[in-house]
């Protein structure tokens, strides 16, 4: 396979078959070369204008007449297009509340679907937020409840072999993140879910990082439960609200531990006992945020008009440009790869390892007009999301990272951790 640095920058985009898809976003500042969109999305144009209608029309004309018109629907029309991108029917997936919300109560209806395991199998590269719910999840279901952390050994990845192992017949839930919050690495959905299968465990899967900017197919992996964010690769803003999915199959086993009238079956006849809705919609809980959940649509709608199979071709081929130039410009510099180099086994950012690695980030925003995000405790990300990232500033990040440390422009910022990063 040639090697993509021999090519121009100009020339990878000039040849990018998504290349219109960047005019679709609001770049507010063409010289900032921003690389965090596995964290916060760029805004959509249409975005803009979706908003103003909810706000105007909706909101401003409409008033309560909205909801039965345009919003009661919303949780449920999002869900079914997010559905089109994790391979599950419209009917297995809902917009509601936070990621962590979510996966709260889903690892909840998990653990009490299970009678007589007590064990919740995850691991160290997991995000530490499904950590705390997945431990909060365990104190709430009684004192025999436990939650097992396997380690990693080369901070990348835990291997399958290794998973398989500690499942066993007191396992009731086994949750992963998909792609890895810090190295990127891609596990392998269908093995870890057939594994956990075989002692008769339940899966739960994290598509925080995945969902949006590769193909992920839910039926076809035998999975049984996940959830996800709207934020990162789907650009539905700033805290905007996260899904679920629950296997249709499954649905009859699994009851929303925390009720609410919006996941009741009749909830404008305000009866003083919880009856669930049918379906997904019994997930619901409190009423939706019309507002964020109208923000998502343009950025999923994105997606689906880009195709997922082309949105991972050329992350796979951004992610390989940036190790090619890494292991030319950086490798002499003290970086270290801190993401698989097989490209079938990596989600859409590479991670960096480098001693200095908080000082470095803080000059390349403050100096260099590069925008990355740190992960402690010495992890710069790049973020390639490929709707609007470009081969120029993919080499843009990789000199600004050599100008950085070779000249030493680092040492003017403190290595203490405060605040976001």
């Amino acid at each position: 396979m040639p090697e993509l640095r021999s090519l121009s920058p100009n020339r990878l985009d000039r040849d990018d078959p998504l290349v219109g898809f960047r005019s679709r976003f609001v770049v507010d500042d063409p010289g900032l070369c921003y690389l965090d969109g596995n964290s916060l999305g760029r805004l959509p144009a249409e975005t803009v204008a979706r908003i103003q209608t909810v706000v105007n029309e909706e909101w401003g004309r409409g008033l309560v007449r909205s909801w039965p018109a345009a919003w009661v629907e919303l949780p449920e029309r999002i869900g079914g297009k997010i559905a089109r991108l994790i391979g599950a029917d419209a009917g297995e997936v809902i917009v509601a509340d936070s990621t962590t919300v979510n996966l709260f109560k889903l690892a909840v209806a998990g653990l009490r679907a299970q009678p007589g395991r007590t064990r919740i199998i995850t691991d160290a590269l997991n995000f530490p937020s499904d950590l705390y719910a997945l431990q909060a999840a365990a104190r709430l279901c009684g004192p025999d409840y436990e939650v097992e952390i396997l380690d990693s050994v080369d901070g990348i990845s835990v291997p399958a072999e290794a998973l398989a192992a500690a499942i066993d017949e007191r396992t009731a839930l086994v949750e992963l993140s998909h792609v890895a919050f810090k190295s990127g690495h891609l596990y392998d959905m269908a093995a870890i879910s057939a594994a956990a299968h075989a002692q008769g465990a339940l899966v739960l899967w994290d598509l925080c990082h995945s969902v949006g900017v590769l193909p992920i197919d839910l039926r076809a992996a035998g999975a049984d439960l996940a959830i996800g964010c709207t934020y990162k690769y789907l650009n539905g803003g700033p805290g905007s609200p996260a899904f679920l999915f629950v296997r249709e199959t499954l649905q009859d086993r699994i009851e929303n531990p925390i009720n609410g009238w919006f996941g009741d079956a009749q909830p404008f006849e305000f009866a003083l006992d919880h009856r669930p809705a049918k379906g997904i919609r019994s997930l619901l809980t409190g009423t939706p945020p019309v507002l964020s959940l109208a923000a998502i649509e343009p950025g999923v709608d994105l997606v689906l008009e880009a195709g997922i199979e082309r949105i991972r071709e050329k992350s796979m081929r951004q992610t390989r440009y940036l190790i090619e130039r890494f292991d030319v410009e950086l490798v002499p510099l003290g970086f270290e790869l801190r993401s698989p180099r097989e490209a079938e086994w990596r989600g859409s950012h590479v991670s960096l390892g480098h001693a200095e690695g908080l000082r470095i980030a803080r000059a390349l925003i403050d100096r260099m007009g590069v925008i990355p995000d740190f992960r402690a405790p010495d992890n710069i990300r790049l973020g390639v999301a490929p709707l609007y990232t470009s081969y120029e500033e993919l080499e843009r990040a990789v000199q600004a990272l050599r100008v950085v440390v070779r000249d030493g422009l680092y040492a003017d910022y403190s290595a203490t951790l405060a605040g976001v990063t």
